[in-house]
This record gives structure tokens, C-alpha cells and sequence, in this order.
């Protein structure tokens, strides 16, 4: 893991907090008006319009955003523990549903890194054109 000055890492607390503050108000947001939509969802669709609008500037959570990015899997231990402790689950048609998790799974990986190549390739190719 990369080592943090205490400057770079008070920024990056600071990033994750305003992370964690867009998904707090999104739960606020759809508890009070009682949406079908779970309050992290409203919280990323906030924190997408301020971006987008740049109320919000990408510098201010870039740093914060590619940790929890990079920490991600970590989340999914816990989970996949749990299941272990159910062995009837994973018989019969558990085993149907572990193969079409870990299809979906690759097909994920494998359309996502297209998709950051393609977005890299034309981030790329925009800022050749602007420097010509």
C-alpha cells in the first residue's frame, strides 16, 4: 500500500467524507420522501449531478474515490464467509448459481476494462487535438 504523507492523507479522509456526505444525504433524501430508490443510489446520482455540473470539482474527490476503489474487495470477504456457513446452499442449485455468478462476474471485468480502455482512448485522443 502506498505510504501517505500527513497532509495527503488528511485530504484523503477529508475526500471520503464528502463521500460518505453525498450518501448520507441520498439516504436522508429517500427516507424523508419515502422513495422506491435505496438512499446510496440518490446519494450517487447527487454526487454524479454535481460533478457533472462541477459544483462539486473532480479534484475534490478523485483521490478519495480511487481508495474506497482500491479497498472494494475487502467488502466482499465478509460475504462470501457468511456463505460457507451454509452448505445447503451451495448443493444443487447452489452450484448452478456459483457458475452464473462467476460468469457474470467475468463478463463484468471483462466489459469494464473495455469500456476504461475505450474512455482512455478517447481522453487520449482530445487532448491531442487540443494541443494541435
Amino acid at each position: 500500500m502506498k505510504k501517505y504523507s500527513r497532509r495527503k492523507l488528511a485530504i484523503l479522509i477529508g475526500q471520503i467524507i464528502v463521500l460518505f456526505i453525498f450518501s448520507y444525504v441520498g439516504d436522508l433524501i429517500s427516507s424523508l420522501l419515502k422513495l422506491p430508490i435505496p438512499g446510496s443510489i440518490v446519494g450517487l446520482l447527487l454526487l454524479f449531478l454535481c460533478l457533472h455540473t462541477k459544483v462539486v470539482p473532480e479534484k475534490y474527490i478523485k483521490d478519495g474515490a480511487g481508495f474506497i476503489l482500491v479497498m472494494l474487495p475487502l467488502f466482499f470477504i465478509p460475504a462470501t464467509v457468511g456463505i460457507i456457513q451454509y452448505p445447503d446452499f451451495l448443493s444443487g442449485k447452489g452450484a448452478i448459481l456459483i457458475g452464473i455468478v462467476m460468469i457474470s462476474t467475468f463478463m463484468t471485468m471483462i466489459i469494464s476494462g473495455y469500456s476504461s480502455q475505450r474512455v482512455e482512448i478517447k481522453m487520449k485522443e482530445r487532448e491531442a487535438s487540443r494541443l494541435e
